[in-house]
């Protein structure tokens, strides 16, 4: 068992050849075993070096800016438009009457410290028993279109007649002018009154003049 074993070592190692004996053929061929010497241990790679990272200062964190506040806008008042109060009908005021002249004061009279205004009552021509005509429409005038209305101005007396008359306000032609002119001074009228008793007084009469 040991033999073979050391026949064994002797054939890996080399180190056993054959021994021919004297007097063999030349045709034997002698063999040896060649043993291909064992490759050089690769080297052993070196470790890596641990990278030495660099360190960074840490930045410092950045407070955010307050944007700056605008002061609120204060809003505009906005005037609503007032609703147009009626206007009160415009009255005409009568005609003034006459200043009468004062009556001297004697020395034992005294000026009264509150004085009265005197009740006026205008004169009027809408009595029915009055019964004054129309003035009549000028022929001429129709045919030209002509139409107006003309204002006289009266003096009218105690007795209710007219005792002057005037043209306060043309109508634009002469002929309707005139017809309402001549008209009015025969007309009688309610005589005004002051406190009662009758006077004489101006009025104002409108005639107008409109075609149809």
């Amino acid at each position: 068992m040991l033999s073979h074993v050391g026949v064994a070592c002797l054939l890996g190692s080399g180190l056993w050849t054959r021994v021919v004996p004297a007097g063999a053929p030349d045709n034997v061929i002698m063999a040896s075993v060649v043993m291909d010497a064992p490759a050089p241990a690769a080297p052993k790679p070196e470790p890596a070096k641990p990278q030495i990272q660099a360190k960074t200062k840490p930045q410092p964190e950045r407070q955010p800016q307050a944007k700056p506040v605008s002061p609120p806008v204060q809003p505009t008042p906005v005037l609503s438009p007032t609703a147009p109060s009626d206007a009160a009908p415009i009255v005409p005021s009568p005609a003034p009457a006459p200043a009468t002249p004062a009556a001297p004061q004697t020395g034992n009279q005294r000026p009264a410290n509150n004085a009265t205004a005197a009740a006026v009552v205008l004169p009027s021509t809408s009595a029915d028993y009055l019964n004054n005509p129309a003035p009549p429409y000028p022929r001429q005038s129709k045919r030209l279109g002509e139409q107006g209305i003309v204002i006289i101005r009266i003096l009218i007396t105690p007795e209710g007649r007219a005792e002057k008359a005037e043209i306060r306000t043309s109508s634009g032609y002469l002929r309707l002018d005139e017809t309402a002119l001549s008209t009015v001074q025969r007309w009688r009228f309610v005589p005004g009154q002051r406190n009662g008793a009758p006077e004489a007084m101006w009025f104002n009469v409108p005639i107008r003049f409109v075609l149809d």
